[in-house]
């Protein structure tokens, strides 16, 4: 057996204090050695798993040695249900106390709610309802989650990289032995996903086994994985400015900071010292070390996405026409649009994203009890109560400004009452029921007029067509979307006419009060129309009326909200390219959240600044109601300002395995810059590929873009695995507005296809920008000129 007869014998309690003090380890470095909480998690409690009242299993939970790995012992055997009975706590949304999922909730009242939790995960993996034998094992595991979550989301990227490397260590130590053999190093080499010659693999191993027993122990293997972590590209860029080699200088540093674009002052230089750098002799004389130089390259302060816009920063004040609104399509499906299950869970993650406007398909229900799911199809349901119930809890959580909710009402009057009662009795106060003014109204309120609101989107009776009276009025409620499938399905029989007109029920009327659906009626007699009126428009015609009458949409927007909708067609969820939406200045671009691609890439980096509170202030040559932007020509005029964006993507790092079932299989990366913006600017270059790397692959490639109206433009990095025979597999993505993104060096903090985390993995790269030909450094000086103002 491996590292068996080499070293003094040691007797069994020194070998039990020795595992103990290894198995402690990564929760010392934690700095979680004293918490109780957790010591109860690594300890295990056995609990209940809870799918139904009918579906209730036995699983023993343990937090594993490495701190944030939760292991839930079953009885399943198969390989695919061991890799299922673990989760990381990187991949924890949130923990939910109490009753507060679908399953739980209708249990409620048969279990006891303070002893059941729910973790949700991010992306597709379904959550996991659990039932603790008492509060306090229930209370315990709650905190200690959130604890750890906290921890990991606290971590700096040379903890998330010693910690990563760490969980690898152990894991190619197949002896566990704490010592390891060239077989294992060369294990551990594949499963960190590099492919190092052989020849220079051997040479490091000898390099570091300074005992020459043909083994590495716990400080060879460290220095073994400091050289492997080695920057030599930041030492580069460390050697450029220092002018012995050693140290940069407090006037060297902020040399550096004045290229990169930063606050060049003395008062800041000094700051950054006394935070990144280790040495001690060096923070007292004012000395940055390369140790400290590559801590604060490695930090977020010096991340592609300016920090400041990480904050509401927009002026919030202007009417809500004049914003981009984060909006969400048949929120409550969780696939595809025929036969997927409708669930609460979809809203919570839409809004937990900092969606403003979500979805509610409304049917008539039994009991008197309206449902939402996707009409004459085998969706599931689920009921209007608990919706609006999930609404209310979730409704503020990530954003304070106004959440509209979208109604595509097909009920009776009778059941809209009782749509119109749960309302009203649910969100309470937070529902907009009247205008906040009896002034008449010139343009919408703004966001921040409208904090902490909730508005009904819906059709709303007009006095001029006819009094109101107990049986309400006729009022059209097909579904846009289904009737652009129909009108698209030449087998589809026409909608008897009865059908479509449904009665209007006054108590759900009166709580529309500043999203009146109406149909589109053309672009004439614009400034007469009451801002209050609003439209929704499938994709093709949207996409019609920007290329056909792009002038007279962007106006249009000005004033009125729009509200984008998938085709019909899309059965499988999928999107179309909102950015054609946004240049066109259309608010609610609705998506499907639900399925992760580029579309939501792209959503998700347009409301990644204003602190992702959903509404994202529009440029402002798409505010104006005599404004001249043609989205379709812009060669000139309003927001054409001519800029240069050239980047050099320099290296990556720790990227991810994508074969993961093939322990030999190495990533092959190459890296796409993509420019997303008005048909002019749109453009896709991509470095060389890197054979057999994605630890620290390195090609200092040079990409060039010219932007013609940069204020609308997104960058999207995406990384993918060269494949020869197939299509490339997408490794991580990360999409920003031009507007947000900073020059100099930087480090592009990847994300998986959900969205969510793909750390420790990054790219390195450098960002200069200019027009005609004079540099522009800093984010604020590249609005400005955006806007016209430089």
């Amino acid at each position: 057996m491996l590292g068996s007869g080499k070293s003094p014998a040691t007797s069994p309690r020194e070998q039990r204090t020795k595992v103990a003090e290894k198995t402690m380890d990564p929760i010392r470095r934690l700095g979680l050695l004293d918490n109780e909480d957790i010591r109860v998690m690594m300890q295990g409690s056995n609990m209940v798993k809870v799918r139904s009242s009918r579906w209730q299993k036995s699983r023993h939970l343990r937090l594993l040695e490495d701190g944030l790995t939760v292991w839930c012992e079953s009885t399943k055997s198969s390989r695919k249900a061991k890799a299922q009975q673990t989760f990381a706590v990187t991949e924890v949304e949130c923990v939910r106390e109490g009753c507060q999922s679908e399953a739980l909730r209708r249990l409620s009242g048969s279990v006891p709610e303070n002893q059941c939790f729910t973790v949700v995960f991010r992306g597709a993996r379904k959550s996991l309802d659990l039932l603790c034998p008492c509060e306090d094992e229930a209370q315990r595991w709650v905190r200690g989650l959130r604890t750890l979550k906290e921890r990991v989301a606290n971590m700096t990227q040379k903890e998330k990289l010693d910690h990563w490397i760490r969980g690898y260590l152990k894991r190619a130590d197949q002896n566990q032995d704490g010592k390891m053999s060239y077989d294992e190093v060369k294990r551990l080499l594949q499963m960190i996903n590099i492919d190092l010659s052989e020849q220079y693999a051997r040479s490091l191993f000898k390099r570091c086994d300074r005992s020459g027993d043909g083994r590495l122990d716990h400080i060879e293997i460290e220095e073994f994985c400091r050289e492997l972590l080695r920057r030599p590209e930041l030492d580069a860029v460390f050697r450029h400015y220092s002018s012995n080699g050693c140290v940069l200088s407090t006037a060297e540093l902020r040399d550096f900071l004045g290229d990169q674009g930063e606050d060049a002052s003395l008062n800041h230089a000094q700051s950054l010292i006394l935070t990144y750098e280790l040495n001690d002799w060096a923070q007292k004389n004012q000395f940055m070390t390369q140790n400290g130089f590559t801590m604060y390259m490695l930090s977020l302060e010096n991340d592609v996405f300016n920090p400041d816009h990480a904050r509401v920063y927009q002026d919030m004040s202007c009417p809500l026409s004049h914003y981009f609104i984060s909006s969400s399509h048949n929120t409550y499906l969780t696939k595809d649009q025929v036969t997927s299950a409708s669930s609460t869970e979809p809203y919570i993650r839409a809004l937990n994203q900092g969606c403003r406007c979500v979805e509610l398909d409304c049917w008539d229900g039994d009991k008197g009890e309206p449902v939402i799911y996707h009409g004459h199809t085998l969706t599931s349901k689920v009921p209007f109560k608990e919706v609006i119930e999930t609404i209310a809890q979730y409704a503020f959580k990530a954003s304070p400004y106004p959440l509209i909710l979208s109604l595509e009402n097909h009920c009776s009057v009778e059941q809209q009452a009782v749509m119109a009662k749960h309302l009203r009795t649910i969100l309470g106060s937070k529902l907009l029921t009247k205008p906040l003014s009896d002034s008449p109204l010139k343009d919408l309120p703004s966001p921040e007029e409208l904090k902490g609101c909730i508005l009904v989107k819906g059709k709303k009776h007009t006095p001029h067509l006819g009094q109101l009276g107990k049986t309400g009025s006729c009022a059209s409620f097909s579904s846009s979307s289904e009737d652009e499938l129909a009108s698209s399905n030449k087998n589809t029989p026409k909608k008897d006419p009865a059908k479509v007109c449904s009665k209007l029920s006054p108590e759900l009327s009166e709580l529309v009060v500043y999203c009146r659906s109406v149909s589109f009626s053309g672009f004439e007699n614009v400034s007469e129309k009451p801002p209050n009126e609003m439209s929704s428009f499938s994709e093709s015609e949207a996409l019609r009326l920007i290329k056909d009458s792009g002038k007279l949409f962007v106006r249009h927007n000005s004033r009125q909200l729009s509200r984008i909708y998938p085709s019909g067609q899309r059965l499988q969820s999928s999107n179309y390219d909102p950015q054609e939406m946004w240049n066109g200045g259309c608010q609610m671009v609705a998506l499907n959240f639900q399925t992760p691609g580029e579309q939501m890439d792209l959503n998700q980096g347009r409301f990644l600044p204003n602190g992702r509170c959903g509404y994202v202030l529009k440029p402002s040559f798409l505010c104006s109601p005599t404004s001249n932007f043609n989205p379709e020509n812009t060669g000139g005029g309003p927001g054409h300002v001519p800029t240069q964006m050239t980047i050099r993507i320099i290296s990556a790092q720790q990227l991810p395995k994508i074969n993961t079932e093939k322990a030999s299989s190495i990533v092959d990366p190459q890296v796409w810059v993509e420019i997303h913006g008005v048909a002019i600017d749109n453009a896709r270059d991509k470095t060389q590929r890197i054979d057999n790397n994605g630890f620290n692959p390195r090609w200092d490639c040079t990409l060039s873009f010219q932007l013609q109206v940069p204020e609308l433009a997104l960058v999207r990095f995406v990384v993918e695995d060269h494949d020869h025979t197939a299509k490339n597999d997408f490794v991580g993505q990360f999409t920003l507005p031009f507007t947000s993104l900073r020059t100099g060096y930087r480090h592009v903090h990847l994300l998986k296809a959900d969205g969510s985390s793909l750390s420790p993995a990054t790219l390195f790269i450098h960002v200069k920008v200019s027009r005609r030909g004079v540099p522009i450094k800093t984010v604020s000086e590249r609005m400005a000129i955006a806007k016209g103002k430089a």
